[in-house]
């Protein structure tokens, strides 16, 4: 059985129980968010829709007990890396055949509520096993209702991002973090990088670095780790203008260095994930 090609859904940035201020955050560094959605799983959610994938903020409301109680265990930031499946069937079946540690998929909905209309939108994800992952959640998104996903009045924002042209994961060692990719998608997706490796995942990338490497790259933008080893550090963000992006961080009142090319907003400024804007 083939593996599944590796293409970008979404990425995820977690709010734990505090979603006010995350929207307030990421409405102010310039991104449309939809309305505020209600999983049948007990989370919430805001998106920023890009071209073919998008940012995802979640978050439990306050003083839930019952629900997606496991996000408070995870840190602030970025926490989930989505792969897209166009049938989680057979998605399942060949990671499980390929021996990827994976659970059988799950289903659920989100009422949506657009301009002219109304529906329920419908997903079934395919997710690692609990612990496979030491850095936050991998997996895969079946959407049945891309229709009430990717709407075009949502895909418009005023730091002029269209994509999320990579993501960044520090281990300690990048190559055997790796390995997991490679056995999802094959060992030809996997390259060699400065300070890691990097998985080809469709127009988008996932780096694997040290901890050093990242430091060297973005200085003290990184996110606090709180004291975890591996961690799902940022994102780098195409947009199509940076002096739209420059802009719109301005306007918001969001910290931001301009250089060599690129904006960077350090983590401390966007809930514990190092954003970078580029052309």
């Amino acid at each position: 059985m083939t593996l599944p090609v590796a293409t970008l859904d979404h990425v995820v940035i977690n709010a734990r129980d505090d979603m006010d201020r995350a929207a307030d955050i990421y409405r102010r560094i310039g991104f449309t968010l939809t309305e505020r959605g209600y999983h049948s799983l007990g989370s919430m959610n805001h998106l920023a829709m890009f071209g073919t994938d998008y940012l995802e903020l979640i978050a439990i409301p306050k003083g839930a007990t019952s629900g997606r109680l496991d996000l408070l265990d995870y840190a602030y930031g970025l926490n989930g890396l989505v792969f897209g499946a166009e049938d989680s069937a057979s998605t399942y079946a060949a990671l499980a055949k390929a021996g990827v540690p994976v659970d059988p998929p799950v289903e659920f909905t989100r009422p949506v509520k657009y301009a002219g209309g109304q529906g329920d939108a419908r997903f079934r994800t395919v997710r690692m096993k609990a612990g496979v992952v030491p850095y936050g959640r991998v997996y895969y998104c079946h959407h049945f209702t891309r229709e009430l996903v990717w709407r075009d009045e949502w895909r418009h924002h005023t730091n002029g991002t269209v994509a999320v042209a990579r993501a960044l994961i520090v281990e300690l060692d990048p190559a055997k973090g790796a390995k997991l990719y490679a056995d999802m998608f094959g060992p030809e997706n996997i390259r060699d990088i400065k300070g890691g490796k990097s998985v080809v995942v469709g127009n988008s990338r996932f780096d694997i670095v040290t901890e050093a490497a990242l430091r060297g790259e973005f200085g003290d933008a990184v996110p606090v780790p709180e004291g975890r080893p591996a961690y799902m550090a940022g994102l780098t963000l195409r947009t199509l203008s940076l002096r739209k992006a420059a802009d719109a961080l301005k306007s918001g009142g969001i910290e931001s260095i301009a250089q060599d090319g690129r904006i960077v907003v350090p983590a401390r400024a966007a809930l514990n994930a190092t954003l970078e804007f580029v052309e």
